[in-house]
């Protein structure tokens, strides 16, 4: 299996500042059932054993054991799913962003998907604390019938103590392709509270999410929109861009976007995956 981490990427520089850490991971399907045939770290990135609560796809936890990324930290993650393959990732909780003495926080997180592969994506959200300096590029790559169903979700600050983002730079980048062609280009930046507010901007709502799904069709973005009640305290929409379904929301706390995202996917994946929603067990402690 070739390595989808940049040549040389492990020889971190003991100068270098903060965390330095890597996490590359491939799945297999091998009789019925997809394994973790592969894994490569460096420093504080890991996963648990994989979980099969619905026989053969596997869940699996992403783990950073500091519990926190500051200034300096520079994590990796590539996920490799092979053909055939069908695998659910989550985190066991939020992914905390410190405020930074002035150096920059990297997450790159890049997910590759062969053929015939499924790889649904559900961490839980990134919480920015002001004063934060990040940089977050996740970057989905399909063969041409490969299947994507994932999300991200975003805090601009704690809005459940009353702290706005207005210090701090969020550089957030997200892109999915097929086959080498862009299916979605999306970048949120954010510098010192610019873009919180305004009808271009947040519009005063601290969270943000965006959910994906591939292979969908009209009747299934008609399902979304009449099927879905969502909580009354945010914004949302759906729409359709070839066989890619956006939904995207603005809120004032992470819950409302959580409980959202998780009634669409309970909607959207019997739908396009053909197996009803297996919510993973670490979303209920």
């Amino acid at each position: 299996m070739s390595s989808l981490l940049d040549p040389g990427q492990t020889a971190i520089p003991t100068e270098t500042p903060g965390w330095q850490a890597s996490l590359e991971l491939g799945l297999a399907e091998r009789g019925g059932r997809t394994v973790l045939a592969h894994k490569r770290q460096f420093g504080p990135l890991t996963v648990q054993r994989p979980f099969y609560p619905e026989g053969g796809p596997c869940h699996i936890y992403l783990l950073h054991p500091p519990g926190g990324v500051v200034g300096g930290d520079r994590l990796d993650v590539a996920v490799d799913v092979g053909e055939g393959a069908h695998t659910l990732f989550t985190t066991p909780g939020a992914t905390k962003f410190y405020r930074s003495a002035g150096p920059c926080a990297q997450l790159t997180q890049r997910l590759s998907v062969a053929a015939g592969g499924v790889l649904e994506w559900f961490p839980q959200e990134n919480i920015l604390f002001p004063g934060a300096n990040l940089r977050l590029n996740t970057q989905v790559e399909l063969t041409a019938d490969a299947r994507f169903l994932g999300w991200e979700v975003h805090s601009l600050g704690r809005p459940a103590v009353g702290e706005r983002f207005e210090s701090g730079c969020a550089d957030l980048r997200l892109s999915l392709r097929r086959a080498g062609v862009p299916l979605l280009l999306e970048r949120l930046w954010i510098g010192d509270g610019v873009g919180l507010d305004g009808p271009t901007g947040l519009r005063g709502h601290p969270v943000t999410g965006t959910l994906l799904a591939t292979g969908a069709a009209a009747p299934d973005l008609a399902a979304v929109r009449t099927q879905a009640v969502p909580p009354t305290d945010l914004l949302w929409g759906a729409t359709l861009v070839g066989d890619l379904l956006i939904a995207r929301c603005l809120a004032i706390g992470t819950e409302p976007v959580n409980r959202l995202f998780t009634l669409l996917w309970g909607i959207l994946r019997p739908r396009l995956l053909g197996r009803p929603a297996c919510p993973p067990r670490i979303w209920c402690t």
